[in-house]
């Protein structure tokens, strides 16, 4: 008998062995299911809630039929269910001509009186608004439906709306890069940057009614970098947004200021939260000490409830970033260099 045969008559004689094994553990061994059995921790308090992570897959999803084949939408008769009704660009510029752009303050809102396809590379259609009594032309860029918009796309699309005689343009993303913050304006043209809703992603399952804040605009803070000897603090203003009926960029107080952080030694790349501040009305630790019921310094609470950071070394990156967020959720991020 040849050494191979020897070799896969072993493992053949191993593998029955081992299905005899399996089928005994079956029948007699006792099972427990391991899920569905908290633990509880009754002298345990909890401080937050528990952390949830979203997903959102990367790509769209090819259509089958019932034969496992590839739906063709270009050759489906009109009224087909099978083909694609609504591109993401159609789908945003149709929910932004209804609900228009938000900002901070309920009154200030862009409503356009017409929104048309625009040729363009970056900007893909032609606004048209009243700014007082005056009519406006705004360049519509959307960014892409996963993903985040960069600084050279806005730039460039800056520089197709001064060619094309917009007198704004107007950027819509779930998301912009920390880098494009501090971009307000290229020329004579300005930005305005707003951040949509990711209701939007599941535009299809909900009334387009206007009533959401579907697309809004977040404005740039107005923040004081103040020298304490040795060491920096940081002082948030309140933060400027722009005025639609005025065409004009007006300061508002903190009082539209939810929280703000700031990264003491900012890299350019990660924020890292190192000082963390709230200036909701109410006492935002109020619930909290009470849940605790626990002798908490006073004084140390009352520093997180500033619109003045406590003082800080000075980076070793040379750069700080300080983020701001409103009532809304929207947040805004802005870099020093110290």
């Amino acid at each position: 008998m040849k050494c191979g045969d020897l070799h896969a008559g072993r493992w053949k004689a191993r593998i029955e062995r081992q299905k005899e094994f399996d089928v005994s553990i079956a029948a007699k061994a006792e099972h427990e299911y391991l899920y569905d059995k908290l633990c509880e921790g009754k002298k345990k308090v909890r401080v937050a809630g528990p952390f949830t992570v979203e997903s959102l897959s990367p790509h769209r999803v090819l259509g089958v039929d019932e034969n496992d084949e590839l739906i063709d939408g270009a050759s489906e008769k009109e009224g087909s269910d099978w083909g694609e009704k609504q591109t993401f660009p159609q789908m945003i510029l149709e929910n932004l001509k209804t609900a228009g752009v938000q900002q901070a303050h309920k009154a200030d809102k862009i409503t356009f009186t017409s929104l048309l396809p625009w040729p363009g590379r970056y900007i893909c259609a032609e606004g048209h608004y009243l700014e007082g009594e005056t009519k406006r032309r705004a360049g519509i860029f959307i960014g892409p439906e996963f993903g985040t918009v960069s600084r050279p796309d806005l730039v460039e699309a800056l520089r197709e709306a001064g060619d094309a005689d917009f007198d704004v343009l107007i950027a819509c993303a779930f998301n912009y890069d920390g880098h494009a913050t501090d971009l307000n304006k290229l020329g004579r043209i300005p930005l305005l940057k707003a951040r949509m809703n990711a209701d939007l992603h599941m535009a299809d399952d909900l009334k387009n009614t206007g009533k959401g804040n579907l697309f809004v605009i977040f404005g740039e803070p107005d923040i004081d970098l103040l020298p304490s000897g040795d060491e920096w603090k940081v002082k948030v203003n309140g933060v400027d947004v722009f005025d639609p009926s005025t065409g004009e960029v007006r300061s508002d107080r903190a009082d539209g200021i939810a929280c703000w952080f700031i990264d003491t030694d900012y890299n350019g790349a990660s924020f890292f939260v190192r000082h963390a501040y709230f200036l909701g009305q109410n006492d935002p630790y109020s619930a909290l000490k009470t849940t605790l019921r626990a002798e908490i310094n006073q004084e140390a609470w009352d520093t997180l409830h500033s619109d003045t950071s406590r003082p800080f070394a000075k980076p070793r990156t040379g750069r700080i970033a300080v983020k701001v967020i409103n009532h809304l959720g929207d947040e805004v991020m802005k870099v020093f260099k110290a």
